[in-house]
């Protein structure tokens, strides 16, 4: 066989197993379980979200383990792990979830800090001479666990999920949807005051809590007197050469601010740019006179009362003479005669 005849033998060779392989890829299929690409993005999902408890967590290094919906340990074991580990958070306290593992079979999420104690690595390493050594991240923190820990358990392996359907898997004990009280207050205020507390900035016309939402506690306060004689106070953020906030209040809103920038500018508004109803109205219409409720009756209407009424004259009463005789009493009717 002369050697021109070896390459055609190997392009054949090459060509009966291209179905094959092509076969073989039809065969396996998409995979449904979660790809690392689908962990990351759960784990950015979940990680430092702030959630309300529904259940007891205890102070135990398993916690909870929800499969197929239903929770375990029981309440009534909870409580006995209570009683002997203590607990992490009540029903309706607020918690945060410190860290997300996925494995194998499970997704484990580890609630404030977990119920395990951690140290640096750096309080390991100790350097000394002369027989002696020194930590050198200083002497050993006793960092007691205060958390715990929900895992939710597969039969086979994680399939794909999404951030939505684990929050949805953990609602027998966690409520991602409850709000706080600063959260529920803000979806009261007008959207503008909304976009605005969202972006720290101070409004004219805004009131007290909401600078505090807006700005948070104020560093300084003073109080004074304007050319008028009108008092005032002043809430004062940020400090030199920083840019510096003068948030003015006459009584409860803000009526004035002052912004002095890092580039030496000054920047003064006075002009109300967001109008609040005013707390007086508020109070006058949820305290309108009432009308005098008339006493129940049992006449007809258009009825005259059969009693005469105080305007008229009521019956003179004959006093009888006294035994013995003698002159009435003094003011009283004569007797007859």
């Amino acid at each position: 066989m002369s050697r021109s005849c070896f390459p055609l033998l190997a392009t054949a060779v090459l060509l009966l197993q291209v179905p094959v392989l092509a076969g073989d890829t039809k065969s396996s299929g998409p995979s449904d379980r979660m790809t690392s690409q689908d962990r990351i993005a759960v784990i950015r999902d979940l990680t430092a979200e702030r959630v309300f408890v529904r259940r007891t967590l205890p102070l135990d290094e398993k916690g909870l383990v929800i499969k197929n919906g239903k929770v375990t340990p029981t309440e009534p074991q909870v409580e006995q792990l209570v009683l002997t580990k203590g607990f992490a958070a009540h029903p309706g306290d607020r918690v945060v979830i410190t860290d997300v593992v996925v494995k194998e079979k499970s997704i484990v999420l580890e609630i404030n800090g977990g119920a395990k104690k951690k140290e640096k690595w750096y309080q390991h390493v100790s350097v000394g001479m002369g027989g002696g050594t020194t930590p050198i991240g200083g002497a050993p923190k006793s960092l007691e666990a205060t958390g715990s820990v929900v895992t939710i358990e597969f039969d086979k392996y994680v399939p794909e999920l999404t951030g939505n359907q684990i929050r949805a898997m953990l609602a027998p004990v966690f409520d991602f949807k409850a709000l706080t009280q600063a959260e529920a207050y803000e979806k009261t205020l007008p959207p503008k005051v909304q976009e605005a507390i969202k972006d720290h900035k101070v409004l004219v016309g805004m009131d007290r809590d909401m600078v505090v939402y807006a700005m948070g506690r104020p560093p300084q306060k003073i109080r004074d007197k304007d050319a008028n004689g009108v008092d005032y106070e002043e809430w004062i953020y940020g400090t030199p050469p920083q840019e510096v906030q003068f948030v003015r209040f006459e009584g409860p809103v803000v009526t004035r601010l002052e912004i002095m920038t890092v580039d030496g500018q000054k920047i003064v508004r006075t002009q109300k740019e967001v109008d609040l109803p005013s707390q007086e109205t508020e109070v006058a219409k949820k305290t309108e006179p009432q009308q005098p409720t008339a006493a129940p009756t049992l006449r007809r209407p258009g009825e005259q009362p059969d009693v005469p009424s105080d305007t008229q004259s009521a019956p003179q009463v004959e006093r009888l003479p006294p035994i013995g005789g003698g002159a009435p009493p003094t003011g009283a009717p004569n007797g007859p005669d």
